[in-house]
C-alpha cells in the first residue's frame, strides 16, 4: 500500500475509458515490481503497471476486474491478468510481460478481452433485474447484501429470514427471463447523490459512493447506483439459470446462477445428460421420468423381496449355529467364524442365534470384510439380568485384531484391522465367555 501512495503522490489518476471502448492508446506512468517502484523489466516478469488512460474495468461492486493486452509500439507485449484499485481512482493492471522490455513512458495499445467483458456484462445485468424479481416476489426487506460478478456466472446474496422453496426459486427464475425477453433499454446517466436518492435508485449495502454517482436504469423496474459495465439491451443477458439458493449466515441467503453462454452450455450438458438416461431406459427423453419411475419402484419390489430371503436365510443359519453350540459348565457356547456377513448382518446372526439357545448361553461368531475383523457376541436373557454384558465377552478379543468392543447389553459388536488374527480372537473371546457360564 505504501508504494501505491508513493506512485499515487506524483502520478494523476487513470482515465477510465471501458464504458465507451475496449481498445485505447495509452502510456505506461509508473511500474511496481518485487514490491516496489520500477522504471523497467525484462520479459517473463510479473509486473504492476499504470497507465494514464485504459479500458480496463477495475475490480468493484461485484464485478471482477479486466484482462486483456497491452502491445506497445516497440513491439513489447504484455498480457494483462487483472484490473484493480490499488487507491481510490488509481488504477493498478498485473501483467506479465510476454515479449520484450518494459519501460516507464513506453506508449501502446490496450485492448480488453471482448469476449470476457461481454460475459461479464451479462452478468451485471442479470444481479440488476435478479435484485428487482427478488425484492418484487419477497419483499423490500430482500435487498442485496454483496454479489459476485465473473463472465456468464453471478452469485448473489441477499437478506432474507428463510430457505426459499422450490416453487419461489422457479417464480424468480421466470420472472428474470421474461424481464430479459421484454428487452428492456439499459441506460446510465449520472446525477449528485440527494438527486439520486430521490428518484428512487437502490444504494447497495457497505459500498462507497461520492457526491457524484453513476444510475443504471434497466427498463422501469430497476434503479442502482452502480459503476460497472452492463449490456445495452437486457436480451443481450442471453439465457438465466438458476444454480443453488444456501444459507450464508442469520437471515443471510445465496443464489448462484448462469448466464449467456454458461447458462446455455448448462442447458445443453442436461439436455445430453436426459438423453442418456432415456437410452439407458430405452425410452424417449419425454417418457424418460415415468420409465424410471417404474424402474425404480421394481427395484424396491426386488430389494424387499431380497430382504426378506435373507432374513429366512439367517433365521436358518442361526438354528444351524444353535444346534453346534458345546456345553461348557452349566451353560453353553457358540464361538465359530461365519462367511458373507455385513457387521449388522453379523450383530442379527448372533442375536438370533442366542435366542435358540436356553439359559445361560454365550454367542460368538466372526468374519472378515473388507479388510477387517468383524466380531459380534450376544449373552442370553438370564446372564444378562445377572449383570453380563456381551461386550464384557469382546473386550480382550477386541485388542487382538486391533480394535475396540462397543454396545451395551445383550448384544455387542468389535472389530479392528487385523482380520489375520480373527481366529484367536475367537478363542480369547470363548474363554471369556467360559467364565460367564461358570466353567473356570
Amino acid at each position: 500500500m505504501d508504494t501505491y501512495r508513493e506512485l499515487a503522490a506524483r502520478l494523476p489518476r487513470t482515465e477510465f475509458l471501458g464504458y465507451q471502448q475496449l481498445t485505447a492508446e495509452a502510456t505506461v506512468t509508473g511500474l511496481i515490481s518485487g514490491g516496489g517502484v520500477t522504471t523497467g523489466v525484462g520479459e517473463g516478469s510479473d509486473v504492476e503497471l499504470v497507465l494514464d488512460r485504459s479500458p480496463f474495468y477495475a475490480e468493484a461492486g461485484g464485478q471482477i476486474g479486466d484482462t486483456g493486452t497491452l502491445t506497445l509500439h516497440d513491439g513489447t507485449r504484455l498480457w494483462i491478468t487483472d484490473t484493480r484499485y490499488g487507491l481510490e481512482g488509481f488504477r493498478v493492471h498485473t501483467a506479465r510481460v510476454l515479449e520484450g522490455e518494459l519501460r516507464t513512458g513506453a506508449t501502446g495499445e490496450a485492448q480488453v478481452n471482448a469476449e470476457r467483458r461481454a460475459g461479464l456484462m451479462r452478468s451485471h445485468s442479470a444481479t440488476h433485474i435478479l435484485h428487482a424479481v427478488v425484492m418484487a416476489t419477497l419483499g423490500d426487506h430482500a435487498r442485496q447484501q454483496g454479489s459476485l460478478v465473473e463472465p456468464d456466472r453471478l452469485r448473489f446474496d441477499f437478506a432474507h429470514f428463510t430457505a426459499l422453496t422450490p416453487d419461489q426459486l422457479d417464480q424468480i427464475e421466470h420472472a428474470v427471463n421474461s424481464h430479459v425477453l421484454d428487452d428492456p433499454e439499459v441506460r446510465a446517466w449520472h446525477a449528485d447523490r440527494d438527486e439520486a436518492e430521490a428518484s428512487g435508485a437502490i444504494a447497495l449495502f457497505g459500498e462507497k459512493y461520492g457526491d457524484a454517482v453513476r444510475i443504471v436504469d434497466i427498463g422501469d423496474f430497476s434503479r442502482e447506483l452502480c459503476g460497472g459495465t452492463h449490456v445495452a439491451h437486457g436480451s443481450q443477458v442471453g439465457t438465466f439459470r438458476l444454480l443453488s439458493e444456501s444459507s450464508i449466515g442469520a437471515n443471510l441467503r445465496r443464489v448462484e446462477a448462469l448466464t449467456g453462454h454458461g447458462a446455455l452450455t448448462h442447458l445443453d450438458t442436461e439436455r445430453l445428460l436426459l438423453g442418456e438416461l432415456a437410452s439407458l431406459l430405452g425410452t424417449r427423453p419425454t417418457d424418460a421420468p415415468g420409465a424410471l419411475r417404474k424402474r425404480l419402484a421394481a427395484l424396491a419390489t426386488a430389494q424387499d423381496e431380497l430382504t426378506r430371503l435373507r432374513a429366512v436365510e439367517l433365521r436358518e443359519q442361526a438354528t444351524h449355529l444353535a444346534d453346534t453350540a458345546r456345553r461348557s459348565g452349566t451353560g453353553r457356547i457358540v464361538s465359530r467364524p461365519v462367511t458373507g456377513t455385513t457387521a449388522d448382518e453379523l450383530r442379527t446372526l448372533a442375536q438370533e442365534t442366542a435366542a435358540r439357545l436356553e439359559d445361560p448361553a454365550v454367542v460368538i461368531l466372526g468374519t472378515e470384510r473388507d479388510g477387517k475383523a468383524l466380531l459380534a457376541a450376544a449373552v442370553t436373557q438370564g446372564l444378562h439380568r445377572n449383570g453380563i454384558q456381551a461386550s464384557q465377552v469382546l473386550t480382550a478379543a477386541a485388542r487382538v485384531v486391533g480394535g475396540g468392543a462397543g454396545g451395551r447389553g445383550p448384544i455387542a459388536s468389535a472389530g479392528g484391522r487385523r482380520p489375520e488374527a480373527l481366529d484367536q480372537a475367537l478363542t480369547v473371546a470363548t474363554q471369556a465367555a467360559r467364565r460367564f457360564v461358570g466353567q473356570n
